[in-house]
């Protein structure tokens, strides 16, 4: 991958979350005014119908209504990703082809999981993916979730292709991310969990995909230039206050816990998608406090 190409897919990427109306169906209007909320605040882009997005809680449609919405807000403006794992490569490979038509730059993959399927069968799901589409895959590597961990040899399967151009790293293997980094210089490690960017930065990320960039996205722009200029002690400042609110959201729910926080900046965003649940008002309260003692 060229110079270039790392380039474009550096900075900080929201895993944008899927606002929903009254009646629970997807608030298109809420999710047209946070993209233009966050690309007003300097994000580099967007990585759609990720964890935080809900999608396993979506149907195909509304996923693929989400992926083509999003591309049309965002009119060029900021660099496209969107997810598009499934157990099913059958439908991973449908939701590839609808990101590709709404002109994504790129699509990324949980690996198929549930199953504890081989890694010849987990290497199929990709190859067979990336094969359907014209678009570069950005591995998504999340094994508490998946239940895939993926060594650094099974990693360099994928990262080898040329049609492979990163991973997302969710993950505080960072041990991990270091060799990725190391074998593959030219590919783009983005870093996983909110609650560690700085650490991530230290070990080879170039790029960062989180879920609190939805709310706290200057905070963590900050952080990024605070790094690449050296000022390492700052840095660290600020990345404790952002982990004073990830603790409370981590204790109440990440994904309901950032609706409130957008709802009360006046983004509505309705409430989680069963079996998850809505925050308590006390718990609302304690979240609301946290963000105004350590963001201002």
């Amino acid at each position: 991958m060229c110079f270039e190409m790392i380039e474009k897919f550096k900075g900080v990427f929201p895993a944008l979350l899927t606002p929903f109306d009254t009646e629970g169906n997807v608030n298109f209007n809420s999710l047209k005014k946070l993209v233009e909320s966050l690309l007003s605040q300097g994000v580099s882009g967007f990585y759609v119908d990720g964890s935080t997005g809900e999608a396993f809680l979506l149907s195909m449609e509304e996923r693929k209504a989400v992926i083509k919405a999003v591309a049309e807000y965002n009119q060029g403006r900021g660099v496209l990703i969107a997810q598009v794992g499934c157990i099913s490569t059958k439908d991973a490979i449908e939701l590839a082809k609808a990101a590709e038509e709404s002109g994504y730059d790129a699509i990324s993959s949980v690996a198929p999981f549930y199953y504890k399927f081989s890694f010849a069968q987990i290497k199929k799901y990709y190859f067979d993916i990336v094969d359907a589409v014209r678009i570069p895959m950005i591995i998504y590597n999340i094994p508490v979730f998946s239940g895939v961990n993926l060594s650094v040899e099974q990693m360099g399967e994928f990262l080898k292709d040329p049609r492979f151009i990163g991973v997302k790293h969710t993950s505080s293997d960072y041990f991990a991310m270091r060799q990725f980094k190391t074998a593959f210089p030219d590919k783009v490690m983005f870093n996983g969990f909110d609650e560690t960017f700085l650490a991530g930065l230290s070990m080879g990320a170039e790029a960062a995909i989180g879920s609190t960039y939805n709310f706290m996205a200057p905070s963590f722009i900050r952080i990024l230039e605070l790094f690449h200029s050296g000022n390492i002690k700052e840095a660290a400042a600020l990345q404790e206050r952002v982990d004073r609110v990830i603790t409370v959201l981590c204790k109440y729910g990440v994904m309901a816990g950032c609706k409130t926080i957008l709802t009360s900046m006046g983004i509505p965003m309705g409430v989680v998608r069963a079996p998850f649940t809505d925050l308590t008002d006390a718990q609302k309260t304690e979240l609301l406090n946290a963000v105004r003692e350590n963001l201002g």
